[in-house]
């Protein structure tokens, strides 16, 4: 449709000043169906390589049924004491690990804050140290640590820990360049030093912040542990393997809901501590 008031020589130069505005070229037809054709021969690449085939799935998904059919009672088995312990145990894991990894990596993000730490060179370094310890699974470390502490709870501890930092401090370094600058510069205006600047007009705004991040990742590590100990790094993943080697699933449905209940349970008492710790009152029913 040629626009109102506008002759076809009209619109013959504008195509040819502005191509773009008149939908896509030939060109990028062509480079668009190059990049969904390699994309679909990729795609089929990686499904032939992996062997995913029609077959395969549904066999996987009929002994899915199967193992959910026999999960249904859930129930503690006669080893439920051990059950408890284990679960406790990832808790405790999960707990330590989080806080020490909280308390380390504090100092550590304010050395990679861009506002903070001005020497370009050092704070490069501290991020790309975050990066490389980022890199590593958490899994790879319990399984370096339970070869070099040996086996149990002390190598879960040290993986949550190792992989923790690294993650929380690039986090806590993020929301520190995010904080407000007229609280500290305030604070230097009337004599204060730097280091009181950083402790009473930085610290203050990020520190709920932490909180919050340190408690989400108590929550997840706490479902992190039950992996942990499958290979040997102690908590209720010992206990799961255990019951899946001699295909107690009945018992593992019920471990499986013990996890979900605690995880919920660490997520309301995180979530009432972030309301109180940032100043938000609960709204009262009725």
């Amino acid at each position: 449709m040629r626009p109102a008031g506008m002759t076809a020589e009209e619109i013959a130069q504008w195509h040819s000043k502005l191509p773009r505005a008149f939908g896509p070229t030939g060109g990028t037809r062509l480079l668009r169906w190059l990049l969904g054709a390699a994309f679909i021969l990729w795609l089929g690449t990686l499904l032939w390589w992996f062997d995913i085939t029609p077959r395969r799935l549904w066999n996987g998904l009929s002994g899915l049924a199967t193992i959910v059919r026999l999960m249904i009672p859930p129930s503690p088995g006669e080893l439920w004491w051990d059950i408890m312990k284990g679960m406790a145990e990832s808790v405790a894991m999960a707990f330590l690990g989080t806080v020490m990894a909280a308390l380390v990596a504090v100092p550590l993000g304010f050395l990679g804050a861009r506002n903070i730490v001005t020497v370009t060179l050092l704070r490069f370094s501290v991020r790309r140290f975050f990066d490389g310890v980022r890199g590593v699974d958490q899994l790879i470390w319990a399984l370096a640590y339970v070869r070099a502490v040996g086996l149990g709870p002390l190598a879960g501890v040290l993986a949550i820990f190792t992989s923790d930092t690294a993650v929380l401090a690039k986090l806590y370094a993020e929301a520190i360049e995010n904080a407000e600058k007229r609280q500290s510069e305030g604070i230097v205006a009337a004599g204060g030093s730097r280091l009181q600047a950083i402790r009473f007009g930085v610290l203050p705004q990020v520190l709920p912040v932490m909180l919050a991040q340190a408690l989400y990742f108590f929550e997840s590590n706490t479902r992190s542990a039950a992996i942990l100990g499958v290979v040997g790094a102690g908590g209720i993943g010992l206990q799961i393997a255990e019951r899946i080697k001699v295909r107690h699933w009945d018992e593992v449905a019920f471990i499986i809901l013990m996890m979900v209940v605690t995880v919920g349970v660490i997520d309301w008492l995180s979530a009432r501590v972030r309301r109180r710790m940032i100043g938000i009152r609960e709204t009262p029913v009725g």
